[in-house]
C-alpha cells in the first residue's frame, strides 16, 4: 500500500510539472498614454514584473499617438534587452514613437482599423523640427528594424518629412510589419498559444498604491511644476531676507521632483548629490565669497545639470547595441532651461504683485518705518529746539518718543533718569546725535 501511495504522489506532480510546462502565461502591460517618462517607467517596471511572473511572453497592448523622443528610446532600448518576446499589439494607434516601440518588439499584431507608422518628429505645436532630429530618428527606425529582421526602408520612410508613411494592417501585413491581424489580445494570445493553454496577467492588477503614485507625480507637466518650484523658490529667497515660504517651497519641489525618479529607479544617487553640492556653490557666491564668478557660475551649470539628468533613464546613454550617445539628454536640458527661465520670470512677476499687498507680510519679512508713527533717521538741525516744550508721545523709561509744537514726532531720553507718561509736558535741555535730552517742565 505504501508503495501505491507513492506511486500515485510521483505520478501527481509529473502531472502537474507537465500541466505547467503546457501553460503559457502573457503577461499585458497596457499602454494607452502619451509616451513620456511616466510611460517610460510603466513599461521598463512592467518588464520586471514579467520576470518576477515568470511570464513567457510579454504582450505590449498598444494605443499611443506618441510622445518624447528620449522616452520613446529608452522604452525601446529596454525591450530589445529583454531575453524573452515582447509582442507589440496595436490597439488602435500606434503613431511616432509608438511605431518605433512596435518595431522593437519580435512580433507585431495589428486590430482591424488600426494603423502604424507617422513617425515623423514634431514640436510641441506639431511644427516639423529641423532635419538633426530627423536624421536622428530615421537611425533609431531604421537599425531597429535591422534587429528585428525587418526592412530598415519602410522604417525610415516613416520618418520621411517629404511622405511620411503610415500602414495599415493588411498594408503591414503584406511588407512584413505585421504577423497577424485580430480583434483582441485574447485572440492573439490563442493565436501563439497554439494547442497549449495560455493565461493571461495584468500588470495593472500587480501595481501598488505607491507604483501608482509613482505614475502620477512622474507626469511630465507637474514635473516641470516641480522644477519651477525649485527655482523660483530659490530665486524668491535669494531676493528676500530671512528664511520662510520660499525655502520650504523650493524643499518640497525637490522632494516631489527626485522621489519618485529614485524610487522608481530613474534618478541616482549622484544626481542627487550633483544638486546638492550645486546649491551648496550657490551658496557659497551669495553669502561667502564676494561678487558673482566661477563658483555662483559652476553652481548654477550643475543645478540645471542635476535636473535634466534626474529626467533621463541612466540606460539611454549606453545603447543596446553598445554605442554611446548624448542625443537623449538634449531635449530635457531643453526642458530645464526654459522651466528655470519661466520660475525666474514668474518670481519676479509674482512678487511685484504680492508685495503691494498685506498678503506678503505673510510670507517675506517687510516692514515700512513711517515718520508718522516715530521711525526717523538721524535728524539734523535739532539744536533750535533747545529750550522749546515738547509732549511725551510714548511712555519714557527713561527713553522714548516726543512730540514738537509742529507735529513731529523725535527720539528723546530723561536726561537724569526716571519715567514720563504719555502727554505729560517736557522741557529739552539739549540735543545729540539726532537725539533730544529732556526734563521734567
Amino acid at each position: 500500500m505504501k508503495r501505491i501511495l507513492t506511486f500515485i504522489a510521483m505520478l501527481s506532480l509529473a502531472i502537474s510539472a507537465f500541466a505547467s510546462d503546457s501553460l503559457t502565461v502573457f503577461y499585458r502591460i497596457r499602454l494607452d498614454m502619451d509616451i513620456d517618462k511616466a510611460a517610460q517607467r510603466k513599461v521598463v517596471t512592467g518588464l520586471q514584473k514579467a520576470v518576477e511572473a515568470d511570464a513567457d511572453v510579454v504582450l505590449l497592448d498598444l494605443d499611443t499617438y506618441g510622445g518624447a523622443v528620449d522616452a520613446a528610446d529608452s522604452i525601446r532600448s529596454a525591450i530589445l534587452r529583454y531575453e524573452k518576446p515582447v509582442v507589440a499589439y496595436v490597439n488602435m494607434q500606434a503613431a511616432s514613437a509608438g511605431a518605433l516601440i512596435s518595431i522593437a518588439c519580435d512580433s507585431i499584431y495589428m486590430k482591424t482599423g488600426s494603423s502604424i507608422g507617422a513617425a515623423t518628429v514634431v514640436d510641441q505645436s506639431g511644427k516639423v523640427m529641423p532635419d538633426k532630429y530627423q536624421s536622428f530618428m530615421r537611425g533609431m527606425m531604421r537599425s531597429t528594424a535591422q534587429a528585428k529582421g525587418r526592412n530598415p526602408e519602410i522604417a525610415e520612410a516613416m520618418v520621411d518629412t517629404a511622405g511620411v508613411l503610415s500602414l495599415t494592417p493588411e498594408e503591414a501585413v503584406k511588407v512584413g510589419y505585421c504577423e497577424g491581424i485580430y480583434e483582441s489580445e485574447v485572440e492573439v494570445a490563442e493565436a501563439m498559444s497554439g494547442d497549449n493553454d495560455f493565461t493571461i496577467r495584468n500588470m495593472d492588477d500587480d501595481m501598488t498604491w505607491i507604483d501608482r503614485l509613482i505614475q502620477f507625480l512622474l507626469n511630465p507637466l507637474l514635473q516641470s511644476i516641480f522644477m519651477m518650484m525649485i527655482i523660483g523658490g530659490i530665486f524668491v529667497e535669494i531676493r528676500t531676507p530671512g528664511i520662510g515660504l520660499p525655502l520650504v517651497t523650493a524643499i518640497v519641489g525637490a522632494l516631489l521632483y527626485f522621489a519618485p525618479g529614485y524610487v522608481g529607479h530613474l534618478a541616482e544617487h549622484w544626481e542627487i548629490l550633483m544638486f546638492v553640492v550645486g546649491l551648496i556653490l550657490i551658496g557659497l557666491e551669495i553669502f561667502v565669497i564676494p561678487g558673482f564668478g566661477v563658483c555662483g557660475i559652476s553652481g548654477i551649470v550643475i543645478v540645471v545639470l542635476s535636473l535634466a539628468l534626474a529626467m533621463v533613464d541612466n540606460v539611454e546613454f549606453h545603447r543596446w547595441d553598445g554605442t554611446f550617445s548624448l542625443e537623449p539628454v538634449l531635449m530635457p536640458l531643453g526642458i530645464v532651461i526654459i522651466s528655470s527661465a519661466a520660475a525666474v520670470f514668474g518670481s519676479v512677476w509674482l512678487v511685484r504683485k504680492l508685495y503691494p499687498t498685506r498678503t506678503f507680510d505673510h510670507i517675506a519679512l517687510r516692514q515700512e518705518m513711517k515718520a508718522s508713527e516715530g521711525f526717523t533717521g538721524v535728524v539734523s538741525g535739532l539744536e533750535t529746539l533747545v529750550g522749546e516744550t515738547v509732549e511725551v508721545f510714548t511712555d519714557m523709561r527713561p527713553s522714548g518718543k516726543v512730540m514738537t509744537s509742529d507735529g513731529r514726532i523725535l527720539e528723546a531720553t530723561l536726561k537724569f533718569g526716571g519715567f514720563a507718561s504719555k502727554g505729560q509736558t517736557l522741557k529739552v535741555l539739549s540735543a545729540e546725535q539726532g537725539r533730544l535730552y529732556c526734563d521734567y517742565n
